[in-house]
Formats: C-alpha cells, sequence, structure tokens
C-alpha cells in the first residue's frame, strides 16, 4: 500500500497552500531545495503530477487538488488523535468548551452548576470562536465539547444533543414597515436586503457583509438591511431596533456538540451533567415562544470559568 510519512504530507500542503516554493519553504523553516526534492519524491511514490509547474507559476493538478483536500483531512485527524491521546494520560487535564460570545441562550451557568456536582468534574476552560469555526475547534481537538446553534453551523463528523428549541425573529430598524407588526411570514421578507456573511444565519442574501450579529445589528440600524436570527441571539434589543416573532421559519437548535470519535469519559460526563436538567424536566426545550431562561439578564462572562471537584 503507497502511503506518505506525515512529514511529507505538511511539505504538500504548505505549497499546496502557497503555490510558492520560497514562501512554502520559509513556513516550513527549510531550504528550498529540500521542499522541491521532496515535492518530487511525493510525485514519484504516487505516481502522479501534483503541481504544474513554470518559471513564474506554480498551480495544482486535478490529483493536487484532491490530495490538498483529503490530505488537510488527514493531518487534522492525526493531531487530534495525537492531542487526545496526551489529555487522554493527563488526570489534571481541563475540560474546553468553544461557543459564540452570548451563544449560550442563558444555559450555561446552569450546566456548569450541573456539572460541578460531578465526582470527576475538571476545570472548564471557555473558548470563544470566531462566527463560524466552532466546528472546526471540535473537529481537530482545540475544544471537547461546544455549543453549537443548528441548522447554521457545520454539524458533519460531530454528534450532538439537543438543549433549547426556539423561534426565530426578524430584527428591522423601528421605522421599517415591518416595525409594528406583532409577527411575520417568510414571505413578508421578499424584496428585503438580507446580509451576507459565513457566520450569520441567512447569510446567504445579497446585503453588506458582515462578521458577526453585533455588526448585523449595526447595519440594520442604519437601514441597510434587515437580519433573522435565533431569538436568544438578540438578548435585549438594541434602542432603534425591533424584533419581530418569523411564524413559520424553521426552528433554531442550540446543541452541545463533540467530536463523533472521541469516547473520552472527561466528555461522557460533561454531556452527561449538560442534558440531567432535560431529563428531570426542569428545562424545557419544547417552548420556543418564550425567552431561554435568563437570557435577558445573564450574559456570559469571558474568561475561563473553574468547576472544583
Amino acid at each position: 500500500m503507497i502511503g506518505l510519512e506525515t512529514r511529507e504530507l505538511e511539505y504538500f500542503i504548505a505549497l499546496a497552500d502557497e503555490l510558492h516554493f520560497g514562501r512554502a519553504a520559509v513556513r516550513l523553516s527549510i531550504a528550498q531545495p529540500a521542499l522541491s526534492k521532496a515535492i518530487r519524491r511525493i510525485e514519484t511514490r504516487l505516481g502522479v503530477p501534483l503541481f504544474i509547474r513554470s518559471s513564474r507559476h506554480v498551480e495544482l493538478t486535478p490529483a493536487g487538488k484532491a490530495l490538498q483536500e483529503h490530505g488537510r483531512h488527514a493531518l487534522n485527524a492525526v493531531g487530534a488523535a495525537v492531542r487526545h491521546a496526551q489529555r487522554a494520560g493527563d488526570a489534571r487535564t481541563h475540560l474546553r468548551l468553544v461557543l459564540k460570545p452570548g451563544g449560550d441562550a442563558g444555559l450555561l451557568s446552569g450546566i456548569l452548576t450541573e456539572y460541578a456536582q460531578q465526582p470527576d468534574a475538571r476545570q472548564v476552560d471557555i473558548l470563544f470562536s470566531g462566527p463560524a469555526d466552532r466546528s472546526d475547534f471540535l473537529r481537530d481537538g482545540r475544544a471537547d465539547v461546544g455549543l453549537l446553534y443548528s441548522p447554521f453551523d457545520d454539524l458533519d463528523g460531530l454528534a450532538h444533543e439537543t438543549l433549547y428549541v426556539e423561534d426565530r425573529v426578524v430584527i428591522v430598524a423601528s421605522g421599517h414597515r415591518l416595525a409594528g407588526r406583532t409577527s411575520a411570514r417568510m414571505s413578508d421578507l421578499e424584496g428585503e436586503t438580507l446580509p451576507r456573511g459565513k457566520g450569520i444565519p441567512q447569510g446567504d442574501g445579497t446585503g453588506p457583509e458582515v462578521a458577526d450579529a453585533v455588526q448585523m445589528l449595526q447595519m440594520i440600524r442604519v437601514g441597510r438591511m434587515i437580519g433573522v436570527l435565533p431569538r436568544s441571539l438578540v438578548g435585549p434589543v438594541p434602542a432603534g431596533l425591533v424584533c419581530v416573532p418569523v411564524t413559520d421559519a424553521p426552528p433554531s437548535r442550540l446543541v452541545l456538540a463533540w467530536n463523533e470519535h472521541d469516547r473520552r469519559p472527561l466528555v461522557a460526563s460533561f454531556v452527561a451533567a449538560a442534558l440531567r436538567p432535560l431529563r428531570r424536566g426542569t428545562r424545557s426545550d419544547l417552548d420556543a415562544s418564550d425567552p431561554p431562561p435568563g437570557a435577558d439578564d445573564e450574559r456570559l462572562a469571558r474568561g475561563s470559568v473553574a468547576t472544583s471537584r
């Protein structure tokens, strides 16, 4: 069976990303001739050309593009396996939870309190992600568990449990035609300008590109667009804006997610603690018409949260 060493795959990915031997060599901290020799060795072993080279240009072949896509996943998997092995052997390992700022629907404090009662509870480190990379944190091992919003976050390769189900609201400026409505339907939004942005729900619109909900709310306030968000992501409605429930929008789910291949007791214990209130019936994820418990006054503090044994 033909195989590549991890180091060779790292060399290839660096060149595939940079498409420049000099820059890739600097990135890898090796000499350019050594990189060229390694790439030729990889192509010889695989029996296919990976790059088209000229004196001024480096380009991936179809075979190179395929190896770039799958090779990156392979490197991430190897890195995650190493990190999981190291963490599994360390009894002092902290549990790392990733979420977007304010993206806990008011549930995090209760979850941490429940988890603190576990006899095997660890310190929980809170990691704040960018607009749309929480799933990557879980896949590559940077985080152990995460709070994600479905269907907006990519759950491919992740196991998950639903913590809360809620409706969506359309956010408009106070002078907008929908501002006086008690409810709206998706058809009422036709012709409106919606935002663009990878980490934004309904972020495939034709309006200005925004990086997060904060930027989106600012653009809505000045009349450049409207937005549709899960109710809990809005929190207290900022001045100059109005939230109107969208009655026929698919519901949003706040889920606790983790890598589907992660079987560590560290993760299983946290998941069990997070789900315990649901199974006791003390937290309802069925009533999407009401704001989540504590959504208005329980905002997430930035930093690390420690749980004690």
